[in-house]
């Protein structure tokens, strides 16, 4: 099976692979994140629907019938279920769309402390959200950045004092 990546092999040691032991929010976000094309790969060799099931699943989306993304989330439900519980996969889809559907805050968010005036650059190399100063600096130009909820492209953005969400 196709790790992740779609390309090679699903692999620890690659990093492109969904743990079993892993939480139901993260098997879920992994699931999600494999490509439309890729997903009919899990749906053929990780669902318990037939074949004739996934093709016409398959022709519903192709023929606008159905979103790409509401069959990806039921293939991650059906896999996080399988080794969590449906209880906890429902859990895990509703938080998914909740974070990034909605433009929610994930429950679990990271709290980072910065002296008032910090460049956005600073706060995201010094945090670890980003490697380095030149990945905060690429983030930022990518538009990958928001600041309570309005993107930024300045890495030298100041904070001034007070509290922030930041999302990469």
């Amino acid at each position: 099976l196709e790790g992740l990546d779609g390309v090679q092999k699903m692999s620890k040691s690659l990093g492109n692979y969904i743990g079993i032991d892993e939480a139901p929010s993260d098997v879920f976000g992994k699931v999600m994140s494999i490509s439309d094309e890729l997903m009919w790969r899990y749906y053929e060799l990780l669902s318990d629907r037939s074949l004739d099931a996934i093709r016409d699943l398959k022709e519903q989306v192709q023929s606008g019938a159905l979103h790409p993304k509401t069959a990806k989330e039921d293939l991650a439900e059906e896999i996080t279920a399988r080794f969590h519980g449906a209880e906890n996969a429902r859990g895990a889809r509703e938080g998914f769309n909740a974070v990034f559907a909605k433009q929610g805050i994930p429950e679990d968010i990271e709290i980072f402390g910065a002296a008032a005036g910090a460049l956005l650059v600073d706060v995201l190399s010094e945090s670890g959200v980003c490697s380095s100063k030149g990945d905060a600096r690429r983030m930022c130009k990518q538009n990958a950045v928001t600041v309570d909820g309005r993107k930024e492209d300045d890495a030298s953005f100041d904070f001034g004092p007070g509290e922030y969400v930041l999302k990469i």
